[in-house]
């Protein structure tokens, strides 16, 4: 059974005998509700910033498909170039070569680009994972923090409530000899 922040503001308690403050009740019902109400404003939020997250992950994943595939078409074509330099004749093979060995360059830089790119988009997801770690727990200490309060308050309440020993005994009458002497000495 699910209790909406609607349901703690309309709930009533019949009366009975000896039964508790309803104001106070009534009180403890909306602050219940509020709290309920930003927890749950709270949780929506939390799940929409993840759903943005995620959506974010399957983009730099898309990306490193991306790359992957052309990783693998410039080492393709890497390996096209380098077959038919080795057929042509010992001139234009040495040309062939020294190109080859350039674009091989270029292709190790580009390698190595992605490479750094990827391990950047690994550290995100890993920042973005401690970040939402990080919110749960936040979260449930706050809310543990919001159960201890609210645990102390009706523990108080019901200190106060309880009669004392010391204003069950009514003090002695003072004596006008005491009133004097009280008196003296002020």
């Amino acid at each position: 059974m699910k209790v909406s922040p609607l349901d703690l503001r309309q709930l009533r308690f019949r009366a009975a005998f000896r039964g508790y403050d309803r104001a106070e009740v009534a009180a403890l019902l909306a602050e219940v509700a509020d709290d309920y109400e930003f927890a749950l404003r709270e949780v929506d939020n939390l799940r929409q910033e993840v759903t943005k997250m995620e959506a974010l992950l399957a983009q730099h994943r898309d990306h490193e498909r991306d790359l992957r595939n052309t990783m693998i078409t410039a080492q393709r074509l890497s390996d096209d170039i380098r077959a038919n330099a080795e057929a042509q004749a010992k001139q234009v093979i040495r040309e062939a070569e020294g190109r080859s060995d350039l674009l091989l360059q270029k292709t190790q830089a580009r390698l190595e680009d992605v490479q750094r790119e990827i391990d950047g988009m690994k550290l995100k997801r890993r920042e973005v994972e401690n970040s939402l770690e990080s919110s749960i727990s936040t979260l449930r200490s706050t809310l543990d923090f919001i159960r201890e309060q609210e645990q102390r308050e009706r523990d108080e309440k019901i200190l106060l409530h309880r009669p004392r020993q010391a204003d069950q005994q009514a003090p002695a009458p003072m004596r006008v000899e005491d009133s004097r002497i009280a008196g003296q000495t002020k």
